[in-house]
């Protein structure tokens, strides 16, 4: 979901706001997103892939936080 595409930053904050919820209840909520600010204010996991391969799983991470 590219939550910054195509939609203004208060919808975008909408959107994960009920992912959170519904995350919060109990269902997992995977988000591919380059929204720095989103990911960074969240702080819920992140998992970096490159070339197919986990380079980063940080629990409680933000964008350019390092393991």
């Amino acid at each position: 979901m590219n939550l910054h595409g195509n939609l203004d930053p208060d919808t975008a904050w909408e959107i994960m706001n009920l992912l959170n919820e519904i995350n919060m209840r109990g269902t997992t909520v995977i988000v591919a997103t380059h929204a720095k600010d989103i990911v960074d204010k969240m702080k819920k996991r992140v998992i970096k892939i490159e070339k197919g391969n986990i380079v980063r799983d940080d629990k409680k991470g933000g964008y350019d936080s390092e393991i």
